[in-house]
């Protein structure tokens, strides 16, 4: 089978790391202007970003993602911008406020409330845990938001259930055609990362549907590699992983991007320019 090709995204940030995690993790808006740079120069069509305050504190000031859209943009005119969506104990205006500022190409659009946790093995309790409520009345709210500012949901999927949040939506005909489906995987409190539960969530996708992997922790890779041979799309970037696959902490986004595009190689994809990927995902440049 010919597949089409790979588009390779980079979560440039997050929001749950810091800097004594890893160092290289970028919190200004020059700083993630200058890692978007990097994971473009490296083969990345799709940069998601979490806005944070100059100390490091996840941030939902409406100016902070305007003035990190004029960073990323100042490096690259064509990137698709995907901006989070998500947050624990923020109402779901103050997580989408945002969006009408800003009108970025893509967005992340969180299908189903759920524990989300740390959990320490070695310490035998939990560092964090919360939950992540997303109603179907708040997500009709997120999608419709979308809806009104052209901009492509991207639906974060963290268990079998959130693909099938999709169905209503879609037959109430919130869901545009290009809507995209990320299989989340590794984050306590949604589906482990297994090969076999990849390859369980694979198959619940609506045929012909874009997709792609998105693992929590170091395996990513591995998965990654199955999620390209079975013809689909694979995240990479601080915010899910900090290692390369020899093991050696990356010191930016474009490493692990770098990384990424070996990968795919390996397996016989070719990954998509921006320009490839935005004819694939229909999302045309504003």
């Amino acid at each position: 089978m010919i597949y089409k090709k790979l588009i390779l995204s980079a979560a440039l940030t997050g929001a749950a790391t810091n800097r004594t995690h890893c160092p290289d993790i970028p919190y200004t808006p020059k700083e993630l202007g200058l890692e978007a740079k990097r994971a473009v120069d490296a083969g990345a069509a799709i940069v998601h970003i979490h806005a944070r305050e100059d100390n490091g504190m996840p941030s939902w000031r409406t100016e902070v993602f305007q003035e990190i859209s004029e960073e990323v943009r100042k490096h690259s005119k064509d990137v698709i911008i995907n901006y989070s969506t998500g947050a624990i104990g923020l109402s779901i205006e103050d997580r989408l406020k945002h969006l009408p500022a800003t009108k970025p190409d893509m967005a992340a659009f969180n299908m189903g409330s759920m524990n989300y946790a740390i959990f320490s093995k070695r310490a035998k309790q939990f560092i964090w845990n919360g939950v992540f409520e997303n109603s179907f009345d708040d997500m009709i709210k997120v999608v419709e938001t979308m809806n009104e500012n052209n901009i492509c949901p991207e639906m974060e999927c963290f268990d079998t259930g959130h693909i099938r949040n999709a169905q209503p939506l879609k037959e109430m005909g919130l869901l545009p055609d290009n809507a995209c489906y990320s299989l989340v995987m590794g984050v306590l409190g949604g589906i482990d990362a297994t090969a076999e539960n990849l390859i369980h969530q694979i198959k619940q996708v609506p045929e012909g549907a874009f997709w792609q992997s998105i693992v929590i922790s170091r395996k990513q890779w591995q998965l990654s590699a199955i999620a390209a041979a079975m013809g689909g799309n694979f995240r990479v970037g601080l915010e899910d992983n900090f290692y390369l696959p020899n093991g050696d902490m990356a010191k930016s986004n474009g490493e692990l991007v770098d990384a990424g595009m070996t990968l795919a190689k390996s397996v016989g994809r070719e990954v998509a320019t921006i320009e490839e990927a935005r004819a694939m995902l229909n999302i045309p440049l504003k």
